[in-house]
């Protein structure tokens, strides 16, 4: 009997070699690295050198930091295939660039074919994002099979608890067991539980002495927050076993912008309502926009002078038009656009453009409708006080005015605004003259910065592009 304990405690191909897994991811992606810079160097022929070597180990040890702060060595089975291939993508964007910047102060950039190295900074990525992909399918595909898998148990039937069972339920590839739930009530005094999600196999006695046998690995404890001195006694006694303890809470009832946890000296907070661009993501936000505000100027420079001079020409007044909106956490900026109207509001009183307005010049139909009157707001970004996607920024009266009417609207302001953004590209763009239009509007903002990743802005800027959406209501 006790050899058949035993046999279970160990089932699975990888559970006790976490720490041999962790080195063989850096060791392979240090493989890919420098395997990326001799398939550059063959590809575009040139002699294998000690600079190449010294490339390879910068970049492999850069790969390591970057990589260790934005959680790629940090195992996570709950979490999508995407997300993880989205940091290996990040963390390599933010290594080229820092090696490229290493290159211009160090005066050795002349010392590298730049053919060859553009190749390796394409390659690179996508081998090891590849190699992680067919990794983690085949992880998946084992757990799903109960290979590799993790013991759950569950204290408290509630709402949460419910949820996280129906989670575990619908997801084998997290290779997660769910033995059932544990609690002390009476049955009488429990919620109805679907067959299907399992059912209450003991209290908390039988928990603790499972947790000792090692029959469970993870206790997931759903009590309400006013069971606390129960959650105390439950960890306490937890500590003597080797079971990882989460406690789940649910904060449906609060609107979260970008959770996160951390530390006021020796206490726990968590963040409500707060910036996502902090750590990594704010260095990967801010070199997309450098990196993509270059090239799409370097592309857009003779248009904007052809513009501007369309401008001048057509229509009596300055070719730009500055209006002071809100920034970064509420700072006021002045916005560059093209001149699109008779008039150059920015006071107390802007009345928004709407069908018809015959203030709009005759070129500025076909500027707004568009959107090339917003090219010179590419100077803005690269100036840092705007990004290429974020909240559209509105008139400060505009802002005043909805700040008192619409929760939330100033939490637009957690971020820089953008040039175009979620809503504009699922259509809210234009004249606001309803509140519900404009309460759409922040509601997908407010979207954006809860959901932003890198790919979603890649996305809103294809649909920028060639989206029919971004075009409506534009006047």
């Amino acid at each position: 009997m006790g050899q058949d304990k035993s046999n279970n405690r160990n089932q699975g191909l990888i559970r006790t070699h976490e720490a041999k897994v962790d080195f063989m991811l850096r060791l392979i992606d240090a493989f890919w690295i420098a395997a990326g810079m001799w398939l550059a160097c063959r590809v575009y022929p040139q002699t294998w050198q000690s600079r190449h070597e010294i490339a390879c180990l910068a970049a492999i040890a850069l790969f390591y930091c970057v990589g260790q702060a934005s959680g790629i060595y940090i195992s996570n089975r709950g979490a999508p295939l995407r997300d993880e291939i989205t940091r290996v993508w990040s963390s390599w964007g933010i290594v080229c660039f820092l090696l490229v910047l290493a290159g211009f102060v160090t005066h050795t950039s002349q010392d590298y074919s730049r053919i060859a190295i553009g190749l390796w900074f394409i390659v690179t990525p996508l081998a090891i994002s590849g190699w992680r992909f067919l990794l983690g399918v085949l992880a998946q595909e084992l757990r799903s099979r109960g290979h590799n898998s993790r013991k759950v148990a569950i204290v408290g039937v509630s709402e949460v608890g419910l949820r996280i069972a129906q989670t575990i339920t619908v997801s084998s590839w997290m290779g997660l067991n769910f033995i059932g739930f544990f609690d002390d009530r009476f049955n009488a005094r429990l919620p109805k539980i679907d067959k299907r999600l399992g059912s209450v196999v003991g209290n908390f006695d039988n928990l603790v002495e499972q947790a000792r046998e090692g029959d469970i690995d993870r206790v997931y404890i759903a009590l309400p927050p006013r069971a606390e001195p129960r959650i105390n006694g439950l960890i306490h006694r937890l500590g003597d076993t080797t079971a990882s303890v989460y406690i789940a809470y649910d904060f449906g009832g609060f609107d979260l912008l970008h959770a996160r946890w951390s530390s006021l000296g020796s206490v726990p907070v968590l963040s409500v309502v707060e910036n996502p661009f902090y750590g990594v993501d704010g260095w990967v936000k801010r070199i997309e926009d450098i990196i993509l505000g270059c090239l799409i100027l370097t592309i857009i420079a003779i248009p904007m002078a052809v513009i501007a001079l369309a401008v001048k020409l057509t229509s009596a007044g300055p070719v730009f038009f500055r209006q002071h909106r809100y920034g970064l956490n509420g700072e006021r900026i002045r916005v560059l656009k093209f001149r699109t109207m008779t008039v150059c509001e920015d006071g107390d009183s802007v009345v928004q453009a709407h069908e018809n307005d015959t203030r709009i010049t005759p070129i500025g139909h076909f500027l707004r409708r568009t959107s090339l009157d917003e090219l010179p707001q590419f100077l803005n970004v690269l100036t840092g006080e705007m990004s290429i996607v974020g909240p559209r920024p509105h008139a400060v009266v505009h802002n005043e005015a909805y700040r008192r009417l619409i929760q939330n609207y100033m939490v637009r302001h957690k971020v820089k605004p953008g040039i175009t953004g979620w809503a504009q590209v699922n259509g809210w763009r234009g004249a606001t003259d309803t509140l519900e239009k404009m309460e759409k509007r922040v509601a997908y903002d407010l979207e954006y910065i809860r959901s932003w990743g890198l790919w979603l802005d890649l996305k809103i800027i294809l649909m920028t592009v060639f989206g029919s959406a971004s075009k409506k209501n534009a006047y």
